[in-house]
């Protein structure tokens, strides 16, 4: 089983992008989808999650201007990032997590927001 994430890219202030994340094999209908970011010289930080119920989980720093929402028909999970600012600025990865022993981790894509 693969993640692969896409989406990232360069952006001015106030901008907005939406990174996916594909799957393969109905993972996100059964596991928790996690989308974690890593800035240079900070630790990897958990942004946005989204369980099989439909919770959502944010944090603080991205309420209200980050979405993630789940397409089971595709197996894809998405984050919508709206007004985006410079200390978005991150690899992006996005993780699906059925335990704690049992998670998937995507390749990071590159998030980069200009001042």
């Amino acid at each position: 089983v693969q993640l692969q994430a896409s989406g990232g890219g360069l952006v001015q202030a106030g901008g907005s992008l939406r990174l996916s994340c594909a799957a393969s094999g109905n993972i996100f209908r059964y596991f928790t989808a996690n989308w974690y970011r890593q800035a240079p010289g900070n630790q990897r930080e958990l942004v946005a999650s989204l369980n099989t119920g439909g919770s959502v989980n944010y944090v603080d720093s991205v309420k209200g201007r980050f979405t993630i929402s789940r397409d089971n028909t595709k197996d894809t999970v998405y984050l919508q990032m709206n007004n985006l600012k410079p200390e978005d600025t991150a690899v992006y990865y996005c993780s699906a997590r059925l335990d704690p022993a049992n998670v998937l981790w995507g390749q990071g894509t590159l998030v980069t927001v200009s001042s």
